[in-house]
């Protein structure tokens, strides 16, 4: 799974750049959204990736004395950013998705089960804070892949420094002998990591990875939201693979099926969706919308984050984040209003 670097070239150019003096905090902020991403990958949460940046961000600040010159800043900032990531992770437990919580449900809404606290789930994240800046198609597919939801799941199955080494190593494509700097261990060491990764990925559950996004794509999401807006469910079941699936955190419950799928979405509650209004965005590397119910004191209120994944000209998996998932942020961290006029 080597891929190129998913950095931009001039940036990394500057990064390697060994500093006699002491770095200063306009010399680090250029580093925050690639770091986003790293940590991102590292902890399966946009918002604790974003708080481990932060946090990463004040330990340079305050240490920048004694920053001594012999890496470059992007080096030792993911020293420090790795760190930060590994105390996060001793802190929770591992974030996973429905999926992985048991077997598909029937749609019935007797099959619901409670709300499950937020730190339990991997989340997703806005691609305007960590996406590549770069234009370049081959980038945009690299980093697309690298956090597609399912990846980032199953990188949390890996201990800590085992997902460091395989994030750094075949996502960012740094060198082995880097990774054991980093680190402090040898490269013995990362290659046996390194080897024990990808072996355990290899037991995981696969699944096919999207396509490339091209014209008949943004048709497809224009058929949906019409659909969905008119919830027209009979032509959006139309619109799916016949054995797509939809989550929707923080209820554990999942479906298989298209047809599945169609049913739940006529339940009471679920019909209740009725009327919505979609406003585009992007995640993980996806098409994906807030999704805004009717509110009885007029106009919309946040419901759902939904994320898509289309292969083969098909909707093939619908995540739906809640909003109650993290009310505060889920929404804003997107660039999506808390509420839309009527």
């Amino acid at each position: 799974m080597t891929q190129a670097s998913l950095q931009d070239p001039a940036v990394l150019s500057e990064a390697v750049t060994v500093r006699d003096a002491p770095p200063a905090p306009a010399d680090l902020e250029p580093f925050r959204r690639e770091l986003t991403g790293y940590c991102y990958r590292m902890l399966g949460s946009g918002f604790e990736a974003e708080d481990a940046v932060q946090e990463a961000m004040l330990r340079a600040w305050r240490n920048a004395e004694g920053f001594e010159g012999r890496s470059s800043v992007r080096s030792w900032l993911y020293r420090i950013a790795t760190n930060v990531c590994i105390d996060m992770h001793r802190q929770v437990q591992r974030r996973a998705r429905p999926m992985e919580m048991g077997p598909s449900s029937p749609p019935r809404e007797s099959h619901l089960g409670p709300m499950l606290p937020e730190v339990m789930w991997v989340t997703p994240v806005s691609d305007s804070h960590v996406g590549p800046e770069s234009a370049d198609p081959a980038q945009v597919a690299q980093y697309r892949d690298s956090v597609r939801l399912a990846f980032v799941t199953a990188l949390q199955h890996l201990p800590a420094r085992q997902r460091a080494a395989l994030i750094l190593c075949e996502v960012l494509s740094w060198q082995v002998s880097e990774v054991a700097e980093l680190l402090d261990t040898s490269v013995a060491a990362v290659n046996s990591a390194l080897q024990r990764a990808r072996a355990t990925l290899r037991t995981l559950p696969t699944e096919s990875r999207p396509d490339a996004l091209e014209g008949a794509d943004a048709e497809l999401l224009d058929r949906y939201v019409d659909a969905f807006e008119r919830y027209d469910i009979d032509r959006l079941v139309t619109l799916l693979h016949d054995d797509a699936i939809q989550s929707m955190p923080p209820f554990a419950m999942w479906l298989r099926g298209a047809a599945d799928i169609g049913r739940w979405m006529v339940q009471p509650g679920p019909s209740a969706c009725r009327g919505s209004r979609l406003v585009p965005t992007s995640a993980n590397g996806c098409p994906a919308f807030g999704q805004y119910r009717r509110h009885r004191d007029g106009g919309y209120e946040p419901w759902a984050l939904q994320v898509l994944e289309i292969s083969g000209g098909k909707i093939a998996e619908m995540s739906f984040f809640l909003h109650p998932l993290d009310p505060e942020r889920l929404f804003p961290g997107f660039g999506l209003p808390l509420h839309l006029e009527a």
